[in-house]
């Protein structure tokens, strides 16, 4: 009952306030940016932080854009204070026709003013808003601006978005451009004033590679020996599809283009312009990206719609008019061509509309014509001049419609396999007694030497044993086709019960525990590492709830008389020889594999709740683990042994 008075009470309050002009409140000058700085941004965090940086080096951009600059320099000054210099004409500092004060004042306090309104100033610029200046003077605990122009040096100061000191002439010059420096307003950005400097060199690499001539220098001085970077590529967006390339090929030796040249196109007419380059390689992963006016569009756009549409019906042209697709397939399908695909796109227009201030997705419908028509004219002249490498490209896209189709078809049997009861099961699986799944494990063994001994050992109330023979599918090399219907791995998706990829349910497993019981040697860790790598791509969710472990059987067997220990290591063998007195008091047991070991030393050192020890499998940086995998998983055997025999038991961040 209080509950309905009160919301009465604060309805009739509501209600009987004055609402007239009095109620309205004006802003003045910056004062709406400082009041709701994530509306210009988008937030006040790390990612807000740097776009302050990103602004003013559009502006020099902007300024290359237009032919007049062809240097930038980014310095990270102590106190996390930005300097950025360009060698463009200079912001004008003459007084202002309309505002009647100098044009440099009304660019850095005034909400949209700037060049790239009308045709005076920019054809092309990063952005409709012209807010980027004056925003982050706003959010500045002081900004200083100093204008090279007419020979002259001019220089202003404003504190928290207003002007502090007039435009006044500190000096003489023999060259042009601007530099402005500012501290962004730590009572603004409460969570962090420091900046990344990888975070920065990423952005400014990427607007070298758009920008093709042009050289961004980037350097950190917070420390007496900062790093400092210099990008310059004189190619464009071709070298920045080799960069990408190569940096791919770093993670995975056996990457290769599938034709020798950077694919690129390019056309213009007299509002925009559009470059395409494309290089298709052998590996599986597909990466576009794309631009407008140099701003990175994230969630794509126009542009990129039009690109993605016209690849695919330019291949597909191209595949039924020579005869590689006949009459009864379909059309190859968007992953399929895209499959081990490099790609920019980058567009440059007169009157940019994107969707916010952070420019994240494109906007003009014009640019998705304008791109469509390129693709499909000079994609296909490419494609007929250049028979071998098209032919090349349209049998890569095939074989991945194929494996797609074999996926599909793999997965559903798999769906129906996992779904079956326990009569059903893995010819190979001893299963348990106990149908309560939160207390059930199951060993997955290595050979069934291994797995008779760990049958005849194990509690056959809640412990399952699956044997594997020899060593499963590189699943790193593999299609998902292959993977679905790997003879070693179907045992271990049907005894589970989750099915995997799109088709996994956790609440289907039907143990707790998932254990890897595998020798103590190189192949042993060697399988260990196949079996993480398939749970990691195909079955994610077992690591990260905590259901996957790695067994720890002995490396030996310490006996004196009727007395012995296990040693899990050398240093702990030579301890335990101590103990008994000495090397030539004991009998020393080596063992080669779990299969050497009897149904009772495997219990009492690896099964036994009550006395083993085994390593939980956390996944706690997922991108990392896919880089280590990768690494492990890579052609050259010798590195990828040594890696196992030197971290067996640290892959994942496993922990005891």
């Amino acid at each position: 009952m209080s509950n309905e008075n009160n919301s009465v009470n604060i309805l009739n309050a509501t209600v009987t306030e004055a609402y007239d002009e009095s109620s309205i409140q004006v802003l003045e000058g910056l004062e709406a940016v400082r009041k709701r700085p994530g509306m210009y941004i988008g937030s006040t965090g790390e990612l807000g932080l740097h776009h302050l940086v990103y602004e003013i080096v559009d502006n020099s951009i902007d300024e290359a854009l237009a032919g007049f600059c062809s240097h930038i320099e980014v310095d990270i000054l102590p106190e996390n204070i930005i300097r950025v210099t360009d060698n463009g004409r200079g912001i004008p500092v003459g007084i202002h026709p309309k505002m009647g004060i100098p044009t440099v004042e009304v660019v850095f306090t005034i909400l949209h003013a700037g060049g790239k309104f009308g045709d005076g100033g920019y054809k092309v610029a990063g952005g409709l808003h012209g807010v980027g200046a004056s925003v982050v003077n706003a959010l500045s605990e002081y900004l200083e601006v100093e204008v090279h122009a007419d020979g002259k040096i001019h220089r202003q100061r404003y504190e928290c978005g207003k002007a502090a000191t007039g435009l006044v002439v500190v000096g003489e010059t023999d060259h042009t451009g601007t530099q402005v420096t500012f501290k962004p307003d730590p009572t603004l950005f409460t969570d962090t004033t420091v900046y990344d400097f990888d975070r920065l060199a990423k952005r400014l690499q990427e607007q070298a590679f758009l920008n093709a001539g042009i050289k961004v220098t980037l350097t950190d001085l917070r420390e007496e020996n900062g790093r400092c970077e210099t990008f310059h590529y004189e190619g464009g967006i071709k070298s920045y599809c080799e960069y990408m390339l190569n940096k791919k090929k770093e993670r995975k030796d056996t990457l290769n283009a599938l034709h020798d040249d950077v694919i690129y196109m390019s056309t213009a007419n007299d509002d925009s312009a559009a470059g395409v380059a494309l290089q298709f390689n052998n590996g599986y992963d597909t990466q576009i990206v794309s631009f407008a006016n140099n701003m990175h569009t994230i969630d794509g756009g126009q542009h990129e719609i039009g690109f993605r549409a016209s690849l695919r019906a330019t291949i597909n042209a191209y595949a039924r008019k020579f005869g590689l697709l006949k009459d009864a397939n379909p059309d190859l399908k968007d992953d399929d061509i895209q499959e081990g695909m490099i790609a920019v796109v980058s567009v440059k227009l007169k009157d940019a509309q994107f969707e916010s201030q952070t420019k994240a997705k494109l906007g003009n419908t014009s640019m998705r014509t304008l791109v469509h028509q390129m693709i499909k004219e000079k994609l296909m002249d490419y494609l007929e001049n250049n028979p071998n490498q098209a032919r090349t490209i349209v049998n890569k896209s095939m074989a991945a419609s194929a494996a797609r189709e074999a996926a599909q078809k793999a997965r559903e049997a798999s769906r129906n396999r996992t779904s079956l009861s326990k009569a059903r099961m893995p010819e190979k699986l001893t299963d348990c007694i106990s149908d309560d799944n939160t207390k059930n494990e199951i060993f997955i063994v290595e050979g069934d030497s291994a797995g008779g001994s760990a049958c005849d050992g194990r509690n056959s109330t809640y412990q399952a044993i699956l044997p594997l023979w020899g060593k499963m599918l590189n699943v790193e090399k593999a299609r998902a086709d292959k993977v679905f219907s790997n003879e070693k791995l179907t045992p271990v998706i049907v005894a589970l019960g989750t099915g995997i990829g799109e088709e996994f349910n956790l609440e289907k497993l039907r143990y707790d525990k998932i254990i890897i019981m595998a020798d103590a040697d190189v192949d042993g860790a060697h399988i260990r590492t196949l079996l993480l790598t398939f749970f990691y791509r195909y079955m994610r969710p077992l690591i990260e709830t905590g259901h996957i472990y790695l067994a720890q059987p002995p490396l030996y067997k310490v006996s004196k008389g009727k007395q012995h220990m296990y040693a899990f290591s050398d240093e702990e063998r030579d301890m335990q020889i101590e103990q008994f007195g000495g090397s030539g008091n004991v009998d020393i047991q080596r063992y080669k594999g779990l299969g050497e070991m009897d149904p009772e030393q495997l219990w009492e050192t690896t099964m036994d709740p009550e006395q083993r020890t085994m390593l939980k499998v956390e996944m706690a940086d997922a991108e990392k683990a896919d880089q280590v995998f990768t690494l492990l998983m890579g052609e050259e055997v010798e590195p990828r042994r040594k890696f196992i025999e030197d971290n067996a038991l640290n892959v994942s961040n496993l922990d005891v």
